[in-house]
């Protein structure tokens, strides 16, 4: 498997390298010349020919050429679909050997940052998921003409090249061919394609996601202005597919970095879809978070609120909340639950979602974590049990203070990060003890890994 990655037209030679070792993004590693270097693709104890790309001074990225000796743990690479694309890292790697890999990422995210006892702390084998393949069940594509000709699909890692994919392993049957039938009803309308160099408006993104529980699907057409020609007829088209019910326009601009603008508008059909995770239903507006493996969020939210060991007198605390998934499925065990959400569509669906649910001990505010749980203190609020689920740049540092202050006695950290969550753990740790890291698959053939860790205060 050849990977092309050309950063520079300077052609260098090839080198033959041994891999040592994985790196967190599932790359190879190996060294040459005593500097490590990083060759995606390559498998631990495979000798492998690889092209030298760019050395820079403290390492070197090269990409696979060929395999001389191959490791007893690979296997074959998906066919028809770029090894190039991302969120396929580990495709070429058994699943079993992913799940130990998964398990060492994170041993080596503590071995680097070292909080407080890590050597002693208990890190289970990952958890596998249900569904190696097709698990995915929110497709977030871009889409682009060239010369005539459009593509929709996703980007190389760090690279403007988009591949068109008429397939990807990963993703759910549904949404695939959803996406594909919007692309071709694009091209039957001639509804704009945004383009990025010659600042065109029209369509940049389409998002599509499924209720695994309900099967509704929802369109988000993600566009670069507001006046999109025929846009409106594209959503009428898009009301008559199976199972889509609800059609929606994000609005962004050229100057926002980020896939989601800040403005949405609904085309069609129904504000939301509905999902069921443990019994309790959950409606999902476009830029709401969910995790995208459903199936196994199960295991997940099971296992997390397990770890809370909660009672009945006890107020729970449920920060980066989202849509209200796990506190309104931990709600039947505690007194009270406060959730804290800075989108505020987010928080709009969790407290729709409190009353889908008939849930009377569940209250919502939007904020950032850091700033209205010392608000809500002040105000009286008791901490009694508190559950995280921060995005992969961790806790905000005003919450790991405002935590050591007011020592709620047991939490139960999510995260999707080993290495921010190590480092937090640094800080943590002054005050709590790690009794426990559950890892979770959460997203087969990608070097990402979820893992929930259970704290208690140190006595």
């Amino acid at each position: 498997m050849r990977r092309n990655f050309r950063h520079n037209n300077h052609k260098e030679k090839d080198v033959i390298i041994t891999i040592k070792r994985l790196g967190i993004n599932g790359e190879g590693i190996g060294y040459y010349k005593k500097k490590i270097i990083f060759i995606p693709g390559a498998l631990p104890d495979e000798v492998v020919v690889a092209q030298i790309i760019k050395d820079y001074p403290h390492y070197i990225q090269a990409e696979l050429v060929r395999i001389k000796e191959k490791s007893p743990d690979r296997v074959t690479f998906p066919k028809d679909v770029p090894p190039e694309v991302g969120g396929l890292e580990l495709a070429h790697l058994s699943y079993k050997k992913q799940l130990e890999f998964k398990k060492n990422n994170v041993l080596e995210a503590l071995k680097k940052y070292h909080p407080r006892g890590y050597a002693k702390y208990k890190v289970k084998n990952t958890i596998p998921a249900p569904n190696e393949w097709h698990y995915r069940n929110k497709a977030q594509y871009q889409i682009e003409r060239d010369h005539g000709k459009t593509k929709l699909g996703l980007f190389a890692p760090h690279s403007h090249k988009l591949f068109d994919l008429p397939i990807m392993l990963t993703q759910s049957k549904d949404t695939q061919k959803i996406e594909r039938t919007v692309k071709a009803l694009i091209e039957k309308l001639h509804v704009p394609v945004a383009n990025y160099y010659r600042h065109f408006p029209g369509i940049k993104t389409i998002v599509v996601r499924q209720s695994e529980a309900s099967k509704e699907i929802q369109v988000t057409l993600i566009t670069v202005g507001h006046e999109v020609k025929n846009l409106l007829t594209l959503s009428q088209e898009l009301s008559k597919l199976p199972n889509v019910v609800s059609i929606y326009q994000n609005e962004t601009d050229w100057r926002n970095p980020q896939v989601w603008g800040n403005k949405t508008e609904k085309l069609g059909g129904k504000n939301q879809i509905t999902e069921e995770i443990l019994g309790k239903k959950f409606a999902l507006s476009p830029r709401a978070f969910f995790q995208l493996n459903p199936v196994q969020t199960v295991n997940l939210y099971s296992e997390a609120i397990k770890f809370l060991d909660l009672t009945p007198d006890q107020t729970l605390i449920d920060a980066y909340s989202g849509v209200g998934t796990l506190g309104i499925i931990a709600a039947d065990q505690v007194k009270q639950v406060v959730g804290i959400e800075t989108i505020p569509e987010a928080v709009a669906d969790a407290k729709h979602n409190v009353e889908l649910n008939h849930v009377k001990n569940a209250d919502y505010f939007q904020g950032n974590v850091e700033k209205v749980l010392p608000q809500l203190q002040e105000q009286g609020l008791p901490v009694d049990a508190l559950i995280v689920d921060p995005p992969r740049t961790g806790l905000a540092k005003g919450l790991i203070k405002t935590l050591l202050r007011t020592k709620p006695k047991t939490f139960v950290y999510i995260s999707c990060n080993p290495s921010t969550l190590a480092q937090d753990l640094v800080l943590l740790t002054e005050s709590y003890n790690v009794r426990l890291i559950e890892n979770i698959d959460m997203l087969p053939q990608t070097a990402r890994c979820e893992c929930i860790v259970k704290l208690t205060l140190r006595k």
